[in-house]
């Protein structure tokens, strides 16, 4: 389900995240409006890619309005945009704001004087105008170059990482996802922009950008010139030479093309990472999902990206207990995972979503999804510990994170004998941790900088 985390803005107003690290970067562009007006606000940014995510949104506006009484209430995110009537009615939810009005800073203005806040505007002023009137940004290109850029940090794990949103929405229709209902179609950030506001990012000292939307892949494709996501990346690492480390988020498999495993091969500082929105691993699953691949278009991809990165890391989402799954299809899956060694695995159960066509196809019980799940992400420790393994005894340049702990390309957590700045890259010399549950699975030391 992704992260879920909490920023706190001004001492009377926060904003709490469910779901993805889209999710967390809107949420660092409405800190940045609610800090500016000076708006006490309680947001709860919420999530609807399960009925899980839907359950904790729901959970944690009962624990905030617990914790804050007195303060006004706004739900926005993905589950307020599907069904913003029955949020609004939830008992302790002040108002509504759905995802085409959030990272507008007048939408903002507006509600808090609707409810008797008094809000400034970033001079200070009072602004009187209390109706919302229907303002959005339906292009996230329209986010002014300050709102958010430099606050995208704050929903990264580390001041040293940062989110940067190149894209917005998805064309694709599968069916077992309400995110387009939510998001609406591709938008993509003209590469100017994105080149601007990254380039923000490295003279505020960030050292790794994380690029980050509903489907990266697709960046581009409603752009005049049709460039895909190589471009883009090529230009961020073009135009900005200081920047250390480029890490990209989920992609779509059928959209990797010739000039993506390119820029793989020849460009370091792209790190030798990548998680593919693959979602399951037997054919007829996917055709049902109605994706636009197929399990050989997963070894290929997964062949071609390791000869392009020889020992680059793979990740994948998938889905466990799909309607009409049978075991035997679950069972084709894991063993094309486990023979892809892949160590990344990113395991969701099925989630039933109002009004999707899976919705209407034969139900898996809830009890064997969630034995598949912990099937599934019991296979997946397995090659995670294996591929550390291989790891050990070699060395890499990781980025210090704080707390003891470097993050190497691969995307593996490090131990450190002794913490590093955040932000400082060190090269370590790689070996298996043996520490307690829950610690990186590698130990490093120190041999360089």
């Amino acid at each position: 389900m992704g992260t879920h985390e909490e920023i706190k803005t001004a001492p009377a107003a926060r904003v709490e995240t469910l779901g993805c690290r889209l999710n967390a970067w809107e949420s660092a562009v409405i800190s940045r409006h609610l800090r500016r007006l000076g708006a006490p606000l309680v947001v709860v940014n919420s999530c609807a890619v399960t009925a899980e995510a839907e359950r904790q949104s729901r959970q944690t506006l009962r624990r905030l309005r617990r914790s804050n009484p007195g303060a006004k209430v706004v739900v926005t995110g993905c589950a307020a945009t599907l069904a913003p009537e029955r949020w609004a009615q939830m008992d302790g939810v002040d108002a509504v704001l759905v995802n085409g009005e959030k990272l507008n800073p007048n939408s903002w203005r507006a509600l808090a004087a609707r409810l008797g806040l008094d809000p400034r505007d970033s001079d200070g002023d009072s602004d009187g105008d209390g109706d919302i009137n229907g303002a959005e940004i339906n292009d996230i290109g329209d986010i002014d170059d300050d709102d958010g850029a430099l606050e995208a940090h704050f929903a990264a794990p580390s001041p040293a990482r940062a989110f940067l949103e190149i894209q917005h929405g998805c064309d694709h229709r599968c069916t077992f996802c309400t995110i387009p209902f939510a998001r609406g179609d591709n938008r993509s950030v003209s590469v100017e922009r994105v080149i601007a506001r990254a380039r923000r990012l490295v003279d505020g000292g960030v050292r790794e950008v994380i690029l980050t939307g509903v489907d990266i892949a697709s960046w581009g494709g409603d752009l005049e010139n049709r460039r895909g996501l190589a471009f883009v990346v090529a230009q961020i690492l073009k135009s900005l030479p200081d920047l250390e480390r480029l890490r990209l988020s989920s992609l779509d498999p059928a959209a990797l093309d010739d000039d993506f495993f390119a820029l793989l091969a020849s460009e370091e500082r792209l790190q030798p990472h990548l998680h593919l929105s693959a979602q399951a691993g037997d054919d007829l699953t996917l055709k049902r999902m109605k994706r636009r691949h197929l399990a050989d278009d997963l070894v290929r991809i997964a062949e071609r990206a390791r000869r392009a990165r020889p020992g680059l890391a793979l990740g994948a989402d998938v889905i466990a207990g799909f309607p009409t799954e049978t075991r035997e299809m679950f069972g084709r899956g894991a063993d094309l995972f486990r023979a892809l060694e892949i160590p990344f695995l990113h395991v969701f159960p099925y989630s039933p979503r109002a009004g999707t066509p899976a919705s209407r196809m034969p139900q898996v019980a809830p009890d064997e999804r969630r034995r598949r799940a912990r099937s599934l992400r019991g296979l997946a420790a397995v090659l995670q510990r294996d591929y550390a393994a291989r790891l050990a005894g070699q060395r890499r340049r990781a980025l210090c994170e704080g707390g003891g702990r470097a993050r190497i390309g691969e995307n593996l957590l490090v131990a450190l004998p002794v913490d590093g700045e955040p932000g400082r890259i060190v090269e370590v010399a790689l070996a298996r941790n043996s520490s307690a549950a829950g610690a990186p699975l590698l130990a490093g030391t120190i041999v360089g900088v």
